[in-house]
């Protein structure tokens, strides 16, 4: 029989849902190539171990920019490889696909995900809105005519949506999230200690001392990497409080986002979700403080949903049971030219 498959398809972390047998997969979606020969060397965690480490002829690289596909050839042979790792290899019974993409996707990134996934090994493939799936994941009941908010903040995108009864009413997706953070703290290493540090060291530094609000008891760690006058490996001690500093132009545009959505929210809905209170997830959910960032601004209470990382993953794979309503959305009508 053929499996029914949900794919959390992330710019940082690809999560397979197989029903019945719940997350089976949770990888890093960064694809080691050979230039010379165009020969795959490592997907996954193994290619995220050579980020930056690489000598020239190979790249370690991801596929995803900014939550859709910058190179398709690429993301086909990742998504094949993770449907067979996690399927296996059958040629009669091909599974049945459900794919998360964010909610301000365009029609031709919407045909490249589709392609990407039947080339894969896909039979029938859907499409579904991240902050949906996220909101099904977190155990929320998007069929109610109540109003719900999530933030998904993944590593490409921050999807920000109100649903009600099955659908986005307001939503906006932006293209600052999980990486931006990166940027953000390998640029201000760089302006105010002079250290170079790569997106690995960028990223292990905001998931150990990473703050959006202010921490009761300030943590430090040892960051190493190049100076910059001098040429020469270097290790300086940073604290947390300094990265709130360097997060704090991104958190911003998120919690701006925020507002704006809040303020497009008709009022009925508005107050649905001013008593319901607002929902984390993704891995930027993650963040110490971020909760507390955003009620300050808003004025809602907000909470992480358990596991947030997979929740997207989760609320593709149980979206699978209602095929019937999720042909209808816009996201599933074929276009002509497909």
């Amino acid at each position: 029989m053929a499996a029914e498959v949900g794919i959390d398809l992330g710019t940082a972390n690809v999560l397979v849902y197989i029903k019945g047998k719940g997350i089976v997969l949770n990888e890093p979606s960064v694809v080691a190539v050979n230039q010379d020969t165009d020969e795959i060397l490592a997907i996954g965690e193994e290619a995220r171990q050579m980020l930056g480490r690489t000598p020239a002829n190979i790249i370690a690289a991801k596929p995803l920019k900014d939550g859709v596909i910058s190179d398709y050839d690429i993301t086909e042979r990742m998504l094949k490889y993770f449907i067979r790792k996690t399927c296996g290899r059958s040629l009669f019974f091909k599974p049945r696909i459900m794919v998360c993409v964010p909610s301000g996707v365009t029609e031709v990134e919407k045909r490249a995900v589709r392609e990407a996934a039947e080339q894969a090994g896909g039979k029938d493939v859907y499409l579904m809105e991240e902050p949906l799936a996220a909101a099904i994941g977190a155990g929320l009941d998007v069929t109610e005519p109540d109003g719900k908010m999530v933030i998904d903040i993944g590593g490409g995108t921050t999807d920000i949506a109100v649903i009600a009864l099955g659908g986005l009413i307001t939503s906006n997706s932006l293209k600052v999230a999980g990486d931006k953070f990166d940027e953000s703290i390998i640029k201000y290493m760089r302006k105010v200690h002079k250290l170079y540090i790569g997106e690995r060291t960028g990223e292990d530094i905001k998931k150990e001392i990473g703050t959006a609000y202010p921490r009761e008891e300030e943590v430090t760690m040892e960051c190493r990497g190049r100076d910059l006058v001098t040429g020469l490996p270097k290790t300086v001690e940073i604290t947390s409080e300094e990265i709130m500093e360097a997060l704090e132009e991104p958190l911003n545009t998120i919690c701006e986002a925020v507002h704006g959505v809040l303020e497009k929210t008709p009022p009925e809905l508005a107050a649905d979700i001013s008593s319901s209170g607002i929902v984390l997830t993704g891995g930027g959910a993650l963040l110490y403080g971020l909760d507390r960032k955003i009620y300050d601004r808003t004025g809602i209470e907000v909470r992480v949903a358990d596991d947030p990382m997979s929740c997207v993953a989760k609320g593709t794979g149980e979206a699978l049971d209602e095929l019937d309503a999720l042909q209808n959305t816009s996201l599933n009508r074929r276009d002509p030219y497909n």
